[in-house]
């Protein structure tokens, strides 16, 4: 019989994954607001829930949120990802991202790249660029109108342009359920999303993905974010046959060593063990739909 299955073909690993959660975040320190869901029965099933409803500063996280509004807009036409803005020195944003790093501005970036950076390298620059696209009051109406009740960025009077805000890890994990099962955005954009959230080749690897092999990372769809004393790590895990199995939304504010952005912070440190916990636990099949090809992924190299 395989690991993690009952004789009924039914997972029995929630127990299990829910010690080991509990044991790493001890150690580590600070306090999480966490939520986990089996998707093995077709259905999110809660297997660790602590605090899930609580109200946090979501940090890059909420570039996921930026992203739906912003997809949801390209899905009705209204939005095209061949659309095209210029790159100007005043709007560069400092933090993450690599476009603070040019000598030399006046780029003409489509929204697919906007995208790509967001995701990939938690631009926030990428960010200031799509709110010429999609405003920050366009966005909690659109999260609004989709049932997220309490995930909200913060728009500036008088301007497109917001700040991330806040959400929970229920809505965090309720997201990225939706996303995972092609009920979020149409096939096309589920598709997109997904490929610049699973490629590790570049961009964010201390968290969830540290302790894997390529074809194991290319399992995890990841956005991390960080900010002060917050430490958060949400994504999607992937079964061998690249259909969606477990959905995870790891939210940490008092985190220790706050000034610590590396992979040392312990809480991060915590993510990279929860996210080989994940692997190792989570053994069985999905019966969820496939929107990934995890060989093609994992054969990007460098």
């Amino acid at each position: 019989m395989p690991a993690g299955v009952g004789r009924a073909g039914v997972p029995v690993v929630g127990p299990a994954f829910d010690a080991q959660y509990r044991a790493i975040t001890r150690v580590a320190g600070g306090r999480w607001h966490c939520l986990v869901s089996d998707l093995g029965s077709g259905k999110p099933v809660p297997v660790v829930a602590e605090d899930a409803d609580f109200v946090i500063e979501g940090a890059s996280v909420q570039k996921l949120a930026v992203m739906t509004a912003l997809m949801s807009e390209v899905d009705a036409g209204r939005v095209k990802l061949s659309d095209t803005t210029t790159l100007d020195a005043d709007i560069v944003a400092e933090g993450s991202g690599l476009y603070l790093n040019q000598a030399a501005f006046g780029d003409q970036l489509t929204v697919a790249n906007l995208l790509t950076t967001m995701l990939q390298v938690s631009d926030n620059t990428a960010v200031r660029l799509i709110s010429r696209f999609v405003s920050g009051e366009q966005i909690n109406d659109t999260l609004d109108r989709l049932g997220f009740k309490q995930t909200r960025v913060v728009p500036l009077p008088g301007e497109n342009r917001f700040y991330l805000g806040v959400t929970t890890p229920r809505e965090n994990n309720d997201l990225l359920f939706r996303l995972a099962s092609g009920t979020l955005l149409s096939k096309e954009s589920t598709q997109a999303v997904l490929r610049i959230m699973t490629w590790s080749a570049v961009g964010y690897t201390d968290g969830v993905r540290r302790n894997m092999s390529s074809d194991e990372r290319a399992r995890f769809a990841t956005k991390h974010g960080a900010s002060e004393d917050k430490r958060h790590d949400t994504g999607i895990m992937f079964d061998a046959a690249g259909a969606p199995l477990v959905v995870y939304s790891f939210f940490t504010d008092q985190a220790p060593d706050a000034d610590n952005y590396g992979a040392t912070n312990p809480v991060v440190e915590a993510h990279a063990t929860l996210g080989r916990s994940l692997l190792d636990t989570y053994t069985h099949l999905s019966p969820l739909q496939s929107f990934i090809d995890p060989k093609k992924i994992a054969a990007g190299g460098h």
